[in-house]
């Protein structure tokens, strides 16, 4: 408990992570059926009102972002205690979703325009009541109903049960920074180590899961990055990082860093105990150059 009777599901929480797809998953191909929504390009955020004005924002990785994101954080703490939501918070700017805006403070994003929601896509909890257990269909319909009426910041992801709408969707919302889809059983249970309740991401980029495994240049701001492809093969990303990923990629490797060597083009190199996890993008062609994207330790 946290204060609140009605508070059955207090933090931190695991959370469902979505294995990755080569294609979209066939309609019958879930328990269930298949429940289609867009992927995000935000941070993971699951959201507890506690009551009394109280609200966390815990990260994936079990930290409290509330602090960073005030406005959503006093959005979540308007629902009915005990509400429990796993969602995405996302930054636009100019009618697109801009992540880097959410490594920024929260004064440079005000300054520059940047707009923030939080899309929620599940629901953990209602007052009163851990729904973890219930299969998606029905807590679902528990979301729809807790986000009904709600103004922004808070908002339900486009979902559908419909493969050839969801499969339409890609050369639409693309060009707003939807990276694609995220599939779910929809008689499956919120069960992360269950691998029968597993999610599946579907990407319509190049985009690929990777491991940072070595940065180069100053430890505290560097200027490359090495990253682990999932062939295993490792290679050292172009262009050079910009000014806020060397902050954010500089944070998030603190403390993980080995002693310093010499690599023969990029000069000091130090390699990552453990990595940690991260995105790229690869292009066509025989090189195939990788791009690093970010750390994506808390999305």
């Amino acid at each position: 408990m946290v204060g609140d009777q009605a508070v059955t599901v207090p933090p931190p929480v695991d959370v469902m992570r979505p294995r990755a797809a080569r294609t979209v998953p066939a309609t019958n191909a879930l328990p269930g059926g298949v429940q289609y929504s867009v992927k995000l390009d935000g941070l993971r955020i699951v959201g507890f009102a506690l009551g009394a004005g109280r609200a966390v924002l815990q990260s994936r990785s079990g930290r409290d972002r509330s602090a960073d994101f005030p406005a959503v954080a006093e959005a979540i703490a308007e629902l009915p205690a005990g509400v429990v939501l796993d969602g995405e918070l996302c930054a636009w700017r100019n009618g697109a979703l801009a992540f880097r805006e959410l490594l920024r403070s929260r004064a440079a994003r005000e300054r520059d325009g940047a707009a923030l929601s939080y899309v929620a896509f599940d629901q953990l909890a209602g007052p009163g009541e851990d729904v973890r257990e219930r299969p998606l269909s029905e807590r679902w319909e528990l979301l729809t109903r807790t986000l009904r009426g709600v103004r922004p910041p808070l908002q339900l992801v486009k979902a559908t049960n419909v493969r050839p709408e969801a499969l339409r969707w890609g050369p639409t919302l693309a060009p707003l920074g939807v990276e694609g889809l995220v599939c779910r059983g929809l008689n499956t249970r919120y069960r992360p180590s269950d691998p029968q309740a597993r999610w599946v991401k579907f990407r319509h980029s190049e985009t690929v899961d990777a491991q940072l495994v070595a940065v180069a240049g100053p430890a505290d701001r560097p200027r490359w990055v090495q990253l682990e492809l999932p062939d295993g093969q490792r290679v050292m990303c172009s262009p050079q990082l910009s000014p806020v990923q060397r902050k954010q990629v500089g944070d998030a490797v603190a403390g993980h860093l080995g002693p310093a060597e010499i690599h023969p083009e990029h000069g000091e190199f130090r390699r990552l105990n453990p990595p940690l996890p991260a995105e790229g993008e690869t292009s066509t062609g025989t090189h195939r150059p990788v791009r690093f994207v970010r750390v994506r330790e808390d999305d």
